[in-house]
C-alpha cells in the first residue's frame, strides 16, 4: 500500500472529532511556520576527529557511571 502523508493525515483526521480536528490544523500551522535551526552535518564533518581518543574514553566512562544508575527514590 503505497498512501501518502497527506491522505494518511486526511484519513486519520476524518474519523477524529472537530475538536481534535481544529487542534491538528492549530499544530500544522505552527509547524509551517517554524524554522530548522542548528547547524547543517556537514559542516561539522571538519571537526570529526578533533576530540582525542584519551578524552573521550573519560567521557565514555562517565556517562556510564552517571547515567547507567536508577534512583528509585528520586521520584
Amino acid at each position: 500500500m503505497n498512501i501518502s502523508i497527506i491522505d494518511e493525515v486526511i484519513e486519520q483526521l476524518r474519523v477524529m472529532p472537530q475538536h481534535l480536528q481544529w487542534r491538528v490544523l492549530e499544530f500544522a500551522r505552527i509547524l509551517a511556520k517554524s524554522q530548522v535551526r542548528g547547524t547543517p552535518g556537514q559542516q561539522l564533518l571538519p571537526f570529526a576527529g578533533s576530540i582525542p581518543p584519551d578524552d573521550l574514553q573519560l567521557m565514555r566512562e562517565a556517562i556510564e557511571q552517571g547515567c547507567e544508575q536508577v534512583d528509585a527514590n528520586e521520584w
